[in-house]
C-alpha cells in the first residue's frame, strides 16, 4: 500500500465554530516549518465563491486556507461547492462545475456519486503534499445527517485522519457541546477523534483549569488549545453567518470619512468584495436593509452587491421600498452608485429567466433602470478570471466573473476595458452609475484609494493621494500564524502526524 499522508482534521460542534480560521492558522504554521501543505474540505455550502485559474469555481475560504498554503487555489481542495439559491435547494458545483439545481432529497441521493469525486480529488492532492489540514461542516453529531455524511467523519476515516473537535466558547456551553458530541459519536468515531479546542475564549485562562481536567477524566481525550478571541484578523470571512451577524458594521470614523452604503441582500454572494474597505480609515461601510436605515444618513456611494437569486433578490428591492430609495439617491449628483454581478444586473432595464434558472414561472422583471442593458439569465455559466483598465482612472484591476447572466447594450460605455477590449461593465455618461460583473475588483489598493478619493472630492473634502491601507494577507496570516501556534499544542500535533 502507498503511504498514506498524515492528516489532521477540525470539525466543530457547530457551524461557525472557527473551524475554517484554525485550518488556515495551520496551513500557515506548517508551511513556516517547512512542510508542503494543503486544505481540504470535501463539502462547502457558502455563496461566497472564487474562479482558479483553470475556470473552476470553489469556495472563498478553502481559497483563503490555500493563500495561507502559498498554494494557488485548486478544485481538488473543495471538489464539492453547495450554493444555495432557496430554503429547499441549492446549485451544485462538483469538481469546479455546475451540475444542477436539487432539493435536499436530490442531493441525498447524489451523495454518493459526491462523495466518490470528493474521494478521488483528495487522493489525487494528498499524494502531491507532506501534511494534509481537513475541515469538517457543521457538526458530526447531527444525527439527521450522520447516515449520509460525505464531509465530516467519512471524510477523515477515507484519509486517515486524527480529528480536533473545536467549540466556540463565546456561545456558551462550550464543554457540554464537547460530551454531548462523543455521546452522540459511534465508538469507531470517537476513536478518530484526538482531542478539542476551545475557541474565542476572553478572560484569564486559569480560570478554565478544572474544565480541562474534567474533559480528559470524563471522555479521556485532552484539550490540546485554548484560542483567544481573535478580533479583526482582516481575512475574508467563509460566508455569510458572520456577515448577517453584523461582522462589517462598526462605528463611524472619527475624522474626515465618507459613506458607502452596501445593500444586504437575502441571498448575497460574494460580500467579500467590499472587505478591503473595512480597513480605511476614511471610509465607513454601512448596511442598508431598509429604507429607515437612510434616516438622518448622508451616503456618498451605494453599491448593490453580488446575488445568488438576481430574481428573488430584486423582487425584495421592490417589496422592502429600497428600489425607489435607491432611485432618489440616483437622481443627487453627489452620490455614486455601483452594482457588482447580480447588482449590475439589477441596475439594467430588464432581467429574463426563459431557461428558469432562479425562478419557476421564467419570469421578466424591469430593472431600475438606471444602466441601458438588459440581461438574460442563460444555462451556461461564466467561470473566468481577469485583468483590465478602469476607464475613468486609468488604473488596473483584477477580478473573477462567476455568473449565469449575459447583458447586452446598444450604448457601449464601457467602465472597464479588458485586455481583449471586450468590456466588463457598463457607465453613464457621467461615469456616476457603473457596474461590473468583476468580483475583487476592490482589492486592488490604487484603484480603492482612486475610488475613495473621488468620492471624497465630490464631498469637498481633499483627495489624500496615497495608500492608506494596503490589503494584504500576507500579514494577517502570519499574524494569526503567531497567536495560534502560542496557543496550541504543537507538541502534540506534530505526535499525531508522526512529523
Amino acid at each position: 500500500m502507498p503511504r498514506r499522508t498524515p492528516a489532521l482534521m477540525f470539525q466543530g460542534t457547530s457551524s461557525n465554530a472557527g473551524k475554517s480560521v484554525l485550518t488556515a492558522a495551520l496551513c500557515r504554521i506548517l508551511l513556516q516549518d517547512g512542510f508542503k501543505v494543503a486544505p481540504f474540505k470535501a463539502q462547502n455550502m457558502s455563496l461566497n465563491s472564487f474562479v482558479t485559474r483553470d475556470g473552476r469555481e470553489m469556495g472563498r475560504a478553502q481559497v483563503v486556507q490555500a493563500q495561507a498554503a502559498r498554494l494557488d487555489p485548486d478544485v481538488r481542495m473543495n471538489p464539492i461547492l453547495l450554493k444555495p439559491s432557496s430554503d429547499v435547494g441549492s446549485q451544485v458545483i462538483v469538481m469546479g462545475r455546475p451540475v444542477g439545481n436539487m432539493s435536499v432529497t436530490e442531493y441525498v441521493a447524489y451523495k454518493p456519486r459526491a462523495f466518490a469525486a470528493a474521494t478521488a480529488a483528495y487522493d489525487e492532492l494528498a499524494a502531491e503534499c507532506d501534511v494534509m489540514v481537513l475541515e469538517g461542516a457543521g457538526s458530526p453529531a447531527e444525527v439527521n445527517l450522520k447516515a449520509h455524511d460525505i464531509v465530516n467523519m467519512a471524510m477523515a476515516r477515507h484519509a486517515g485522519a486524527h480529528v480536533l473537535l473545536v467549540g466556540d466558547i463565546d456561545r456558551g456551553g462550550v464543554f457540554a457541546s464537547f460530551v454531548g458530541t462523543m455521546e452522540i459519536l459511534d465508538p469507531a468515531e470517537r476513536d478518530l477523534v484526538a482531542g478539542y479546542v476551545v475557541n474565542r475564549f476572553r478572560g484569564q485562562k486559569s480560570l478554565l483549569d478544572d474544565a480541562l481536567t474534567y474533559m480528559l477524566r470524563k471522555t479521556g481525550k485532552p484539550v490540546l488549545g485554548v484560542i483567544d478571541n481573535l478580533a479583526d484578523l482582516g481575512l475574508p470571512e467563509e460566508d455569510s453567518v458572520s456577515f448577517k451577524a453584523g461582522l462589517y458594521e462598526q462605528p463611524k470614523p472619527a475624522g474626515d470619512h465618507v459613506t458607502i452604503a452596501l445593500v444586504d441582500l437575502p441571498h448575497i454572494s460574494n460580500f467579500t468584495d467590499l472587505e478591503p474597505f473595512l480597513a480605511e480609515p476614511d471610509a465607513h461601510l454601512m448596511m442598508l436593509r431598509k429604507p429607515a436605515d437612510l434616516a438622518g444618513q448622508r451616503v456618498d456611494a451605494v453599491i448593490l452587491p453580488g446575488s445568488k437569486n438576481v430574481m428573488s433578490d430584486f423582487a425584495w428591492l421592490v417589496q422592502s421600498g429600497l428600489a425607489a430609495r435607491i432611485l432618489e439617491l440616483a437622481a443627487d449628483a453627489s452620490i455614486e452608485i455601483i452594482g457588482i454581478c447580480g447588482g449590475f444586473q439589477m441596475l439594467g432595464t430588464s432581467i429574463r429567466d426563459p431557461h428558469r434558472i432562479e425562478s419557476e414561472s421564467g419570469a421578466t422583471l424591469a430593472g431600475l433602470g438606471l444602466l441601458p442593458i438588459d440581461t438574460v439569465l442563460e444555462p451556461d455559466k461564466t467561470l473566468t478570471r481577469q485583468t483590465g483598465t478602469h476607464r475613468a482612472s486609468g488604473l488596473t484591476v483584477h477580478g473573477y466573473e462567476i455568473h449565469h447572466g449575459q447583458s447586452r447594450t446598444e450604448e457601449a460605455r464601457p467602465c472597464i476595458t479588458l485586455a481583449d477590449t471586450s468590456a466588463a461593465g457598463h457607465a453613464t455618461a457621467d461615469g456616476r452609475i457603473w457596474g461590473s460583473y468583476l468580483h475583487g475588483l476592490f482589492d486592488a489598493d490604487p484603484f480603492r484609494r482612486w475610488f475613495i478619493d473621488q468620492l471624497r472630492e465630490r464631498r469637498g473634502l481633499a483627495p489624500v493621494g496615497r495608500i492608506l491601507a494596503p490589503y494584504d494577507l500576507e500579514v494577517a496570516f502570519d499574524r494569526l500564524a503567531d497567536t495560534v501556534r502560542r496557543q496550541l499544542d504543537l507538541a502534540a500535533i506534530h505526535r499525531l502526524l508522526s512529523l
